[in-house]
Parts: C-alpha cells; structure tokens; sequence
C-alpha cells in the first residue's frame, strides 16, 4: 500500500508568515486541509462554511483541539520542537512499520494510498489527552495532532498506529455514528490500543488507558458493563470519554473518569487474546459479540 505524509513543516511556515488572519483560514482550508476533503466530507465538514461563521474544516478542527491558526507564538514553538525531532520522518517510519505488520498478516485498508497529516495541537484543549490525539476512522486518511513535550513524543509511533489499525477496522466493518452502540465502540478502541501495543510497547501508550489504577478501572468496567447495548453517539460518548469531557461536549454524565471507555476496551481486548492465545491480527478481523466478554 502507498502512503503520503503532508509536508506540515512546510505548510506551518508559510502559514506562520502569513500576517493576515483571513488569509491563514484559507490556507489552512484550502492548501492544508484541501488533500483530506473527501475525509472531511465523509463526516459532513465542508472547506468553508456558506454562512459566515458557520460550521466548516476551521471551526471542526478546533473543536478537535487544533491549534488556532491565530496563535503564532504557541504555533512557532511547537514548529521548531516538531522539525528538531524529525516528527515526520517518525510518521513515515511508522507508517511504514504499519503497512508492513499489514501485509505480513493479511489485513488490508481498503483504499489505494493512505494520506497522513500531523498538525499543531491547543495543549489546553487536549489536556486530558496530554497534548495529543488522532483520527483514523475514515479508511485512506489518517491525521494526529500534537503539542510536542517530553511526555508525548516518545509516544509519537503509538499514536500513529492506533490511528492506522482504525484504518484496517473500518475497512472490514461498517462505522455508523447513529447505530454504534457502548460494546462496538468499547472494542474498536480497544483493538486500536492493543495494535499499538503489539508493535511499539505497552509502555508507549496513551493515558486513555494507562493513567487508571486498579479500583478505578474495576469500577469503570462495572458501569460499563451495564450499558453494553446502549445506542447512539451522544450517548455512547459519554462512556467513552467519561463525566469531564461529556459535560464539556453537551452530553449527559454517566459517573465515569475521563476516557473510561478506552481503558476498558483495552482491558477486555487484552484479556480476550490472552485467553484464546490469539494475536492482534486474528482478533482484528472478529465482529464485537465475538471479543466483548466484559468479565475481565
């Protein structure tokens, strides 16, 4: 499978240098966001609004946790620590990594090239998620966002194949925001967190599922547990994402810590595995009733 990775780099520079916001909204739109339009328009986000202020790829990716592309002091600063680590060169190598685990288990995307792009993240916005965070769930597209610091650029790789293995999940299975029910999306995640783990350590992931201690992720598990059927993406999400980020988003809290839903699905995905003695491959490729045995 081909792969491409957005010059970013590039693209963050000219945009930096741009001294007139307007005009960075529409390079931002139309230079930086244009090669991922058929992603956007699959989850309904048009380039720009035909309202003034309406909702478009701007108002979407802050809403995501990008970076405002008004904020040059933060923007520059996460530029130069992204060009002193190689970010992209990190992509591509994971891409790579990715892509060859693929074709060595006989799992595919179904999409002819897969295009990565890695943006500047509101290190506010994504605080829960220690700066950063990724969307893979349109097969072919695959974007991560990052306020680069000490704790999240080891897990740059990690990141990046979560974001991968949803590419290979959706390619096989259908996502559909309306249907998707607590025990589909539980799974989902906690495929995507175990692909990451079986190629880059448990040590490299993300604190959506490391940052629980024992009595908290038991407590999840028993919340969880009850509301497998429950249909529909509000209400999903607020047992995906937990009690903070459901009030702040709109959604009823259900009494769950932030990203409980994650930290389960890795559990019962993990636990899965090890009792059957089966790999992240194999495991891929089962419908949700198959792996969802929440006695973990």
């Amino acid at each position: 499978m081909n792969f491409l990775v957005e010059d970013t780099i590039g693209q963050y520079e000219q945009l930096f240098s741009m001294n007139n916001n307007s005009n960075r909204q529409d390079y931002f739109r139309y230079s930086m966001m244009k090669p991922f339009e058929k992603m956007w328009e699959t989850i309904n986000v048009p380039l720009k609004a035909k309202a003034p202020n309406g909702y478009d790829v701007i108002m979407a990716t802050n809403m995501l946790g990008y970076l405002d592309v008004s904020e040059t002091d933060t923007g520059k600063k996460a530029l130069e620590k992204l060009k002193e680590i190689q970010a992209l060169k990190t992509a591509y190598n994971t891409l790579d990594d990715c892509i060859y685990f693929m074709g060595k288990n006989n799992l595919s995307v179904n999409a002819d090239r897969l295009r990565f792009g890695m943006y500047i993240a509101d290190p506010k916005k994504l605080e829960l998620q220690k700066g950063y965070c990724g969307f893979g769930g349109i097969p072919g597209f695959i974007q991560v966002s990052i306020y680069p610091d000490s704790y999240n650029i080891p897990k740059i790789p990690a990141v990046i194949a979560h974001e991968f293995h949803h590419n290979i999940r959706f390619s096989y299975f259908d996502w559909n925001h309306g249907d998707v029910t607590v025990g589909d999306y539980i799974i989902i995640e906690g495929l995507a967190e175990s692909f990451a783990k079986e190629l880059y350590g448990e040590e490299l992931l993300g604190p959506w599922v490391t940052s629980f201690d024992k009595e908290e992720l038991d407590y999840s598990i028993e919340v969880v547990k009850d509301a497998l059927d429950v249909k529909g993406f509000a209400e999903v999400s607020s047992y995906m994402f937990g009690d903070k980020i459901s009030m702040e988003q709109g959604y009823k809290p259900v009494g769950l810590p932030s990203f409980a839903g994650y930290a389960v699905g890795f559990q019962v995905v993990q636990s899965f595995m090890k009792e059957n003695n089966i790999g992240i491959a194999e495991t891929t490729l089962l419908e949700t009733q198959e792996i969802n045995n929440i006695d973990v």
